[in-house]
């Protein structure tokens, strides 16, 4: 196993990571706790030392499993584990202690090695700050509560701007792999946050499996040409770990192949690594997922602002991933808090006053206005819409 230092904190990490929300389950979606376990351990027998884990995570499930079966018996010891507060959840400043200390007893133990505030945008950042977080997670440390503090995080790269300089982090964890380049933090966050001597954590680096599922002819086809013969999985972990900002890599494992594999992986492939051939390949398969989307949104942002505040890279991004991996409930229920219930006003395609701006701005000459009927029809469905307006009520 290979192991990069983390900036501030100096820990020693494995580049692989496991992620603790994907177990298999039972017939009663409970994990199956025998595979589970044999499965986590192998992976820290062979030199993974980063647990992930979250509040919710397998309906809450996970960190009590985390705690009953896997940090004991010398485990605890070998590891650093990291879980979430669940910001979603916290409606006053009291609930902050609360749920923190309910993780501790789930867990049991009396310190989490890597906290993270859950699921950051802007919004919730600053709902956060009005709730004291920032005197929160300087107690917590002095306390011994936590050792390291971090967020994960799913907005607008602006917005991670804000929250990188909002704070002084240990480390952040986001999306990112090479269809993701460009999509919310993405690799200017990236390196901000390397500039910033901020070590990062990568999640979804196979977008939830995406990336080696169902692939798309044209783009087997480069694999399958390319002189150098690896996985879908192989080339989407080696641009990952090509950068070396990234400290960690998270997979959510849930068979012996994928660990096995991915611990191979993680083995050999090396920071500033990848030639200028094999980055090419990948470019080239990148390109062609992108002219298989439906609408040919490269995420540029030329068109923002947009007057009527609609985030139109990001609804054009929902909408082709939804055609191009399946639709998803949970895509939309993504785009639907984002756009709907976090922000401060409604951002919903149907707000655009038609002025046309949007349009002129477009390097590929987009019929903008067009396409948001699209996406109305696919993504900001009745049911969508009712789901965010009830959900902003829980969110203020």
């Amino acid at each position: 196993m290979q192991y990069r230092i983390m900036p501030k904190t100096k820990d020693k990490l494995s580049v692989l990571g496991y992620g603790c929300m994907r177990f298999k389950t039972n017939s009663f979606g409970k994990i199956a706790k025998e595979n589970a376990i044999k499965q986590v351990r192998m992976a820290i027998d062979n030199g993974v030392n980063y647990l992930d884990t979250a509040y919710p995570y397998h309906r809450g499930e996970s960190e009590s499993f985390l705690g009953e079966y896997i940090l004991k018996d010398g485990y605890r010891e070998k590891v650093k584990v990291a879980t979430k507060l669940p910001t979603y959840l916290v409606n006053k400043s009291q609930d902050m202690d609360k749920y923190l200390n309910k993780q501790l007893s789930k867990l049991k133990i009396n310190n989490i090695d890597y906290y993270l505030l859950h699921s950051l945008d802007g919004p919730t950042w600053r709902k956060m700050l009005r709730f004291g977080v920032l005197d929160f997670m300087n107690r917590i440390k002095k306390e011994g509560k936590i050792t390291y503090m971090g967020f994960s995080y799913h907005g607008t790269k602006e917005d991670f701007y804000e929250i990188i300089d909002g704070y002084d982090w240990d480390f952040c964890q986001i999306q990112y792999n090479y269809l993701d380049e460009y999509f919310q933090a993405g690799i200017d966050g990236l390196n901000y946050a390397y500039s910033k001597n901020i070590g990062v954590i990568v999640m979804e680096p196979l977008r939830g499996g995406q990336l080696v599922g169902a692939i798309p002819k044209a783009v087997q086809a480069i694999w399958d040409k390319a002189s150098i013969k690896r996985s879908p999985a192989e080339w989407a972990f080696r641009f990952i770990y090509n950068h070396p900002a990234v400290i960690v890599v998270l997979s959510g494992m849930s068979e012996d192949a994928h660990i096995i594999e991915n611990i191979k992986i993680a083995n050999e492939a090396k920071a500033n690594s990848l030639s200028k051939k094999e980055l090419a390949i990948i470019n080239e398969v990148k390109e062609t997922y992108q002219r298989l989307l439906k609408i040919g949104c490269t995420g540029c942002r030329y068109c923002i602002p947009c007057p009527a505040g609609i985030d139109i890279p990001y609804a054009f991004q929902t909408y082709n991933n939804h055609h191009m991996f399946g639709g998803r409930l949970s895509r939309r229920l993504m785009y639907a808090r984002i756009v709907g219930m976090t922000s401060k006003k409604p951002k919903w395609t149907t707000m655009c006053i038609d002025c046309g701006k949007c349009e002129k701005a477009c390097p590929q000459n987009l019929k903008i206005r067009e396409y948001f009927k699209n996406v109305q029809k696919d993504i900001e469905t009745p049911v969508i819409r009712a789901v965010a307006k009830v959900g902003k009520l829980f969110i203020k």
